[in-house]
């Protein structure tokens, strides 16, 4: 099994920063990329957002709304992807969820697997 545990959320002001942490663990053979969606309030799950994701080659990509805000990163040594939220707006209040594209031990596919969420609130 593979477990995505998340951390970092909370509640900040317009204009600040949060910095969200999440750790992959368990039966891991390969991981291929690790990201962030979010769901905003109202919203039905699925679709999430997706906010940014990482390859394992340091490849990058970005949603148009937070492109020059947030900053995706990873350790990959221990399967851990953070994401730096700059210059938020109440329009960034979401549960976050992360996930990684991980192929398990004794299996040839891979599969996304989505952690449990960090709630952000930004607001004054």
């Amino acid at each position: 099994q593979v477990h995505l545990v998340e951390s970092g959320g909370g509640l900040v002001q317009p204009g600040g920063s949060l910095r969200l942490s999440c750790a992959a663990s368990g039966s891991i053979f390969a991981t291929y990329a690790m990201g962030w969606g979010r769901q905003a309030p109202g919203q039905r799950a699925p679709p999430r957002e997706l906010v940014a994701r990482i390859t394992s080659g340091g490849h990058t990509n970005y949603a148009d709304s937070v492109k020059g805000r947030f900053t995706i990163s990873t350790d990959n040594a221990n399967n851990t992807v953070y994401l730096q939220m700059n210059s938020l707006k109440p329009e960034d209040t979401a549960v976050y969820y992360c996930y990684a594209d991980i192929q398990p031990y004794s299996d040839y596919s891979r599969y996304d697997y989505w952690g449990q969420g960090t709630q952000v609130t930004v607001s004054s």
